[in-house]
């Protein structure tokens, strides 16, 4: 039976440590494998990308498959033909799918149709695979996730929706920031509630960048204009003011935080140039771990 990659939500812990374990091997050339050999991954993208089409695509090709690339010229999900057809045919083609979609609808669309497994690549509620790369990037600095802080400071999007879950799941404790009315969905809060208590974290969510980084050895931020809210820059802006990751903020965390951020960036807007370049940040760290956590995604996938 197959098995889709949607949201982390759909993981067990185990499942999750399973993933991080086969992705520090495949970083530390500890295994390697050709597990795609003869089979064809297709890229479907609504929006542009950088890391997470070259990410796929090399690790595709290094475990030993090749992939295909399908925007929104050749295929647009539901207009020009229905998602349920475009599944159900690509399905005779194509070993899996990872769609990078404005709408979470059309990835839960994609899966239910297809026969073969769907990667959420990024979606308006999750972005999956890139939580799985923060929480290796976490491991690895720190060499354990149980009872860390991590302070997430910015708009409550996609973005922050999958590490409250990966965090939630882990262990790792949480405190989410965002001006009022930029908060994470409830939905997705009572979500991590759940799983916090089985995991022993702690998830909080507050309009305090003070209090979010006190004491915080992981402190995150994210662009406060994503694609499609281009008509909202100014507002946002406006908005956003006093969540700034800059040197005043960060002196409230911990000696030896790291800061992190998932690209693409906008100095002098969500952090500043001093912050994002400086000792403590390790942004490119964690742009290198997309390539290998969805590398053990892929070869967990295939192994189902």
């Amino acid at each position: 039976m197959k098995r889709d990659f949607i949201s982390l939500k759909d993981y067990s812990q185990a499942e999750i440590l399973k993933l991080l374990d086969l992705a520090g091997k495949l970083k530390n050339k500890k295994l390697k494998s050709n597990i795609l050999k003869g089979k064809t991954v297709g890229l479907i993208f609504q929006k542009p990308s950088n890391r997470t089409r070259v990410s796929f695509e090399v690790g595709v090709s290094e475990l030993g498959g090749s992939c295909i690339y399908l925007g929104p010229e050749e295929i647009n999900l539901g207009v020009r033909e229905t998602t349920s057809d475009i599944a159900q045919t690509l399905s005779r083609y194509l070993g899996a799918i990872v769609a990078r979609t404005f709408a979470h609808q059309d990835v839960l669309d994609l899966a239910r149709y297809s026969t073969i497994s769907v990667i959420n690549g990024l979606s308006d509620l999750f972005h999956p695979c890139q939580a799985l790369a923060d929480i290796l990037s976490i491991k690895e600095k720190f060499g354990t996730l149980k009872g860390l802080k991590l302070a997430y400071v910015g708009d409550g999007n996609n973005v922050c929706h999958s590490l409250m879950i990966a965090a939630s799941k882990v262990g790792l404790h949480m405190k989410v920031a965002t001006p009022k009315g930029y908060e994470p969905m409830k939905e997705i809060q009572t979500l991590a509630q759940s799983f916090a208590k089985q995991s022993g974290s702690r998830i909080s969510v507050n309009n305090s960048a003070e209090a979010a980084v006190h004491n915080a050895n992981v402190i995150y931020s994210d662009t406060w204009v994503s694609m499609g809210q281009e008509e909202e820059t100014n507002k946002r802006l406006n908005d956003f003011k006093g969540f700034q990751i800059n040197a005043s903020l960060v002196k409230a965390a911990s000696k030896d935080y790291i800061f992190m951020h998932c690209l693409p960036a906008h100095r002098g807007q969500e952090v500043t140039e001093e912050i994002i370049d400086g000792k403590h940040s390790i942004i490119f760290d964690q742009a290198e771990n997309r390539l290998h956590t969805q590398k053990a995604i892929l070869m967990f996938l295939f192994k189902k």
